[in-house]
């Protein structure tokens, strides 16, 4: 079983990316080829990158950082739940993305973007070179345009049928490629 954990990259106030992180959470959660954990980064609440030395040395000198990098190591696949801000990611998802190197490596990523028009996609091309960085695999894109539509009154998301059969395909894609990127980290 692969762990899969689906990191939430919105931390602000009144932020609506908790809805659809649930409910991408609960589809993986449905699939019997993964054990999920949902990851919010406004608890994980890490501080503006403050380690002395570069990650890629793994000598790490505080808690948040040991705690993080735990997590990530542990994990085989991830999806970031991200939304676009002025054409662009969020800030604390480049910040958690930078604190670590060797613990993303090789090891597939999904990614499930929301905004207006575009759907988070202008966002997820400009963190795709970051991924590369940090050796991760992009295994699937899921844009999701005017997402608000789909957050009833109570909070909750409720996709279409579009959404519904896209959901799938980002999970077999992270399973496709964490069978050929698990040997690799095996090595």
């Amino acid at each position: 079983m692969l762990k899969l954990k689906i990191i939430l990259a919105s931390t602000r106030q009144g932020r609506k990316g908790p809805a659809v992180a649930e409910w991408i959470t609960s589809v993986a959660k449905a699939d019997a080829r993964f054990e999920t954990e949902l990851v919010d980064l406004k608890e994980v609440n890490l501080p503006f990158m403050d380690e002395p030395v570069h990650p890629r040395l793994r000598k790490y000198t505080h808690d948040h950082t040991k705690a993080w990098s735990t997590l990530i190591e542990g994990a085989d696949a991830f999806i970031f739940v991200m939304p676009e801000y002025n054409y662009g990611y969020t800030a604390p998802l480049k910040n958690a993305i930078d604190f670590l190197f060797q613990e993303w490596a090789q090891k597939p990523v999904g990614l499930v973007s929301y905004g207006g028009v575009s759907g988070g996609l202008r966002a997820t091309q400009l963190l795709k070179p970051v991924l590369t960085a940090v050796q991760l695999t992009v295994a699937g894109e899921m844009p999701i345009p005017f997402f608000a539509q789909f957050i009833g009154e109570d909070g909750v998301f409720k996709p279409n049928d579009v959404l519904e059969k896209a959901a799938p395909t980002i999970l077999d894609g992270i399973a496709k490629w964490a069978a050929v990127l698990g040997p690799m980290r095996a090595k």
